[in-house]
């Protein structure tokens, strides 16, 4: 399988780092690599993943967020932006800056979809974000969104219940879906329905709902989950297809982080592995539910 996509504007919102890949630096890189314009603005800057420790850097007011959205659309860009992807918040101020950005591409051009990536938490770690973020999210930007990407942990928090079983994990869904979006990758999967040494992910729109396992690498890294959702909203935007777009995806990270276990590297190893990009070594098929 090698997919190059076509022709596409994406404007893509959220944190960056100088060393390492996560938020932007985790997504624009995979996106180009598959023929993707991206206008990348960040919230943060910071030198290094937080979960390091130390890091350096800061935090962007909302007033820069909305300074450089304006700038875009003087441009008249807006018509021609096919997504707006949205990752980590830093407060609830920059979650109203993006909607509002989200609203101006919209009026521009009303085919845009919207993919929030709605980052509050993980299994283990708990809610990681500001105080507000999680509520803002839920009340705010997934009711927003065409198309979101939450974790496990963050399917819970959004659908309000707990997802032990896969039955749990539809029931989820449909309450996450009831909130707005039309479309819903859930990563990082693991329930009593999950044989050991595999995770799922699980892709749902109106076309049905489906199942995608791989088996669990032995390594933990940050930014996978900003990368997969940036590849799978640019495959959804270009096949209309949830269950290749999910398929295409997951081979991709899979590959990517099969190269970074091989390298023993704590940073994902994006560019070392970008031919999974375009032509994954492995595919993976999605299956219906």
């Amino acid at each position: 399988m090698s997919v190059i996509v076509g022709a596409m504007n994406i404007l893509s919102i959220q944190s960056h780092v100088a060393y390492g890949h996560v938020g932007n630096s985790a997504a624009v890189f995979p996106l180009q690599r598959m023929g993707v314009e991206v206008w990348p603005i960040h919230t943060v800057q910071f030198s290094n993943h937080t979960g390091y420790g130390k890091w350096q850097g800061r935090m962007f007011d909302a007033g820069l967020i909305r300074e450089l959205v304006g700038g875009i659309e003087q441009r008249g860009a807006f018509g021609e932006c096919d997504g707006v992807l949205s990752g980590y918040m830093g407060g609830a101020d920059i979650g109203a800056a993006i909607l509002d950005a989200v609203a101006a591409v919209k009026r521009a051009n009303p085919s845009t979809r919207y993919c929030c990536d709605p980052v509050i938490g993980d299994a283990g770690r708990g809610v990681f974000v500001r105080d507000g973020i999680p509520e803002f999210m839920k009340e705010k930007a997934v009711p927003a969104a065409d198309i979101v990407t939450p974790n496990q942990f963050e399917l819970d928090y959004l659908s309000g219940r707990e997802s032990k079983t896969l039955a749990d994990v539809l029931a989820a869904v449909m309450i996450v879906h009831g909130l707005g979006p039309r479309a819903i990758l859930v990563t990082s999967l693991h329930t009593e329905d999950t044989p050991e040494g595999t995770v799922d992910l699980l892709a749902s729109d109106e076309a049905g709902r489906f199942r995608l396992r791989t088996p669990k690498l032995p390594l933990t890294v940050n930014g996978a989950g900003d990368a997969i959702a940036a590849l799978f909203f640019a495959h959804y935007l270009r096949s209309g297809k949830i269950d290749q777009a999910l398929s295409r995806a997951a081979s991709t990270i899979f590959g990517v982080l099969a190269k970074t276990a091989e390298m023993g590297a704590r940073e994902i190893q994006i560019v070392a592995a970008q031919h999974e990009i375009v032509a994954p070594s492995r595919v993976f098929e999605a299956e219906e539910l």
